[in-house]
């Protein structure tokens, strides 16, 4: 079934595959779940590029890495044209050992995305546990406590000397995935190596490991060609030169192998006698020479090919056909790969090709100065065909090259929520923080909402707010599901008291049509607004019929919080009626759909486990009432006021099993939270009430022992990063708090864990199921 464009982004889908939508199921079988993708790879990423026929031994700096071999980290680091990715993939090619490669791009600055190229590179080589394959595709799973300890231990347990190599690490600027490597490469077991290929190494904490004898730098200085090298490749493109020319060359490109790779292919086209000349200055780039020699031996049809598509990458027949409006582009590439040496296949098949970097950065500058108004219609082309084709990822990332807002938001509304639920929340966040400053909110209705909605399931107030006095200013009367949308939206908030929630839950329910899935979440609300506001048996009628609505259209691996947290809402009305088996019996039925739904580690099901604890208390059964309790004690950071009703409600219930455990600081510490939620709306109704009640209750002095369930959410929000190599001050950017503030919340964790160490809490925490 198509897609509606204007379905926002908690509306049912079925599991994307690719960057499109999967109408099967998964494969479940573990032989299978190593390559089982919530989106489609990129083989050529996959494999060592294919090197120029004119490339030479690097004999030295070969020697140079193949000596490394005892330590796990590598770090080859210079500018570009120095042979790096050669140099790299003539090594793997004699290494004798399992060869993971992937060549990274602007593309992969989603930790999901980066990761599962890695963790599926590795796995072609050495075992990978399917268990990582399955965090990756898990929307909502932690990098630091699932997903990199995860593909980390694979990585650890390896017995094989594997060679990871991670090309074009400068394309990398996300400070997240910069950690995430980081953190894995602290895992390389003896034998084994992880290489960093990298233009820039200021995002690698290079000192921490010089220090502790982690790694081993290569750098412009071992990537310089001596005269031999430069004969060797003077020679395999021209005959003629002297050994003056040679040492020349190698003298005025300071034994920059680009330079003198490309000054070999402009006297192959005009002569060896003046080379030298030509080749004047030291400026790494030597654009002057490049546009002056080089290029001007390039056919004019050639030149006009290789410089229209100067901003692609990668290139390939059918996407060049599609943006220059012409045929035989794959006949073309063959060609350039044949003859001119600029372009290389990045595939057996030749499919995909690239320019190289430096031919390239000086076409597409050229390109900007001598036909600016073309390049606009370029790129336009360019993310129309990459989105006909189901590359979402490169084809919106063309069209806001090309300022094509109105195309993005079109783009974005279609694809937001799949690209999400593969995992890649960070692409999303991306999309919609370049579309804010663009200003498309009040041209764009459909797009706020989706964008508000975005952000409250993920817990991000101020951007939901941003978004929602947008919105709030908006004529949407003429759009039907808009408006519905849009109430749901701000019932989902509750800002401003029960009153306004039960209008924005009605409105929501009679404008959000039965048949669309987002009706599910209308009837979810409505049933919130009911019971809120003490009508019982209204809120359970509304529960009964949000879970039908989500059962009619999903099965239990895809269906949204929407059902598990419809059942336990119903669990906890059975609760209420003293009907504490038929109460029991529903939570064992959200936990186990929370737990098996592709959603499993949404922050919304806190409220599940959290009833769940408090009727297996009432069952005797406190293991498992304490296992409910971590798995809703975990999910608290990211359950918070955006959604202030169910987050109330997990509370509540969390509260009531820590004072039947006589734990009274971990019940106080759910009541202060309460309280912090209770400030930023204009009422509760019932829900103030219980929490009045239970304060009340507190009011007793004793039991106050610190404890882990006496730990906050702003504490549990850093407690992963403890486990990472990052420092306070690194931590508090990665979380928008001050180095004091993180300290501060460090010493509270360490005091409430009974330990004195950063690495004694992470391993407290660890034992008791926190991360």
């Amino acid at each position: 079934m198509k897609r509606d464009p204007a379905q926002p982004l908690v509306a049912l889908d079925k599991v994307p595959c690719g960057d499109r939508v999967s109408t099967t199921e998964p494969a479940a079988s573990p032989e299978n779940l190593a390559h089982e993708h919530a989106f489609e790879l990129r083989e050529a990423k996959l494999r060592p590029p294919r090197t120029s026929g004119a490339s030479v031994p690097r004999r030295m700096v070969e020697r140079q890495l193949a000596d490394t071999s005892v330590t796990p980290i590598v770090v080859v680091c210079a500018g570009a044209g120095y042979g790096k990715t050669t140099t790299l993939v003539r090594w793997a090619a004699t290494a004798g050992r399992p060869v993971a490669w992937v060549s990274l791009d602007g593309h992969d600055n989603d930790p999901i995305t980066l990761l599962t190229y890695v963790a599926e590179a590795m796995a072609r080589q050495v075992h990978v546990d399917p268990a990582v394959f399955l965090a990756l595709g898990l929307p909502g799973a932690s990098l630091e406590t699932m997903v990199i300890p995860r593909l980390g231990a694979s990585l650890t347990a390896i017995t094989e000397p594997l060679l990871l190599i991670l090309d074009d690490v400068h394309t990398i600027t996300d400070d997240a995935c910069l950690d995430a490597l980081v953190a894995l490469a602290l895992h390389v077991p003896a034998g084994a190596q992880i290489v960093f290929s990298t233009r820039d190494a200021s995002g690698l904490p290079l000192g921490v490991w010089r220090t502790r004898g982690l790694c081993v730098e290569i750098g412009p200085q071992e990537l310089r060609m001596n005269g031999t090298e430069a004969r060797e490749l003077l020679d395999a493109t021209a005959d003629g030169y002297s050994d003056d020319d040679v040492a020349e060359l190698v003298r005025r490109t300071e034994g920059w192998p680009a330079g003198l790779y490309l000054a070999a292919l402009s006297a192959g086209a005009a002569g060896v006698e003046d080379a030298p000349a030509r080749l004047t200055g030291n400026d790494p780039l030597v654009a002057d020479f490049l546009r002056s020699e080089l290029l001007a031996a390039i056919p004019p049809e050639q030149l006009e090919f290789l410089m229209r598509t100067s901003m692609l990458e990668p290139l390939s027949g059918p996407l060049c056909d599609a943006v220059l409006q012409r045929t035989g582009s794959a006949e073309l590439l063959e060609t350039l790969e044949r003859t001119n040496r600029f372009v290389v296949a990045l595939d057996r098949e030749r499919t995909s090709y690239r320019c190289h970097h430096l031919v390239r950065d000086l076409l597409a500058e050229e390109f900007a100065r001598t036909a600016p108004d073309e390049l606009a219609p370029l790129r336009v082309r360019a993310g129309d065909w990459s989105l006909a084709h189901g590359r979402v990822v490169e084809g919106i990332g063309y069209a806001q090259a090309a300022d094509a807002v109105d195309r993005v938001a079109g783009a974005v509304l279609q694809w937001a929520q799949p690209v999400m639920q593969s995992g890649r929340v960070t692409t999303v966040h991306r999309w919609f923080s370049w579309l804010w400053d663009q200003g498309v909110a009040a041209r764009h209705p459909a797009l706020a909402v989706l964008a508000g909605l975005f952000y409250a399931t993920e817990g991000y107030a101020a951007e939901c707010d941003r978004w929602m006095a947008v919105i709030d200013e908006l004529d949407v009367n003429d759009d039907p599901l808009v408006e519905g949308t849009r109430s749901l939206l701000r019932a989902l908030r509750c800002r401003t008291g029960v009153e306004a929630l039960q209008r924005d839950a009605a409105m929501a329910v009679a404008l959000v049509s039965p048949v669309h899935p987002l009706h599910a979440s209308a009837l979810l609300v409505a049933g919130l607004s009911a019971a809120v506001t003490g009508d019982t048996a209204r809120a359970d009628d509304l529960f009964v019929d949000a879970g039908d609505a989500v059962r009619s259209v999903a099965t239990v691996s895809e269906a949204p919080v929407v059902l598990p947290a419809s059942i336990a809402e119903r669990a906890l009305l059975a609760v209420g009626r003293g009907e504490w088996v038929t109460a029991d019996t529903l939570a064992q039925e959200a936990v186990h759909i929370a737990r098996h739904s592709r959603l499993a580690e949404s922050p919304a099901h806190g409220f599940a486990f959290a009833v769940a604890a408090r009727t297996a208390l009432h069952a005797e059964r406190p293991e498992r009432a304490h296992e409910y309790l971590t798995e809703a004690q975990r999910r608290l950071p990211g359950f918070n006021h955006v959604m202030p009703v169910p987050s109330v409600q997990a509370r509540l219930e969390m509260a009531r099993c820590y004072l039947q455990l006589a734990d009274h600081a971990g019940a106080r510490t759910m009541l202060r939270e309460i309280e912090a939620i209770e400030r930023r709306t204009a009422g509760l109704g019932t829900l103030s009430a219980e929490a009045q009640e239970l304060r009340l209750r507190l009011d007793a002095p004793g039991g106050d022992v610190q404890g882990v369930t006496a730990l906050t959410a702003a504490e549990l929000r850093i407690l992963p990063l403890l486990s990472t190599h990052l420092s306070y001050r690194e931590i508090g950017e990665r979380r928008y708090l001050s180095r004091h503030t993180v300290k501060s919340h460090a010493m509270a964790i360490y005091r409430k864990l009974g330990v004195s160490s950063r690495s004694e809490a992470v391993e407290r925490a660890r034992e008791v199921g926190l991360i």
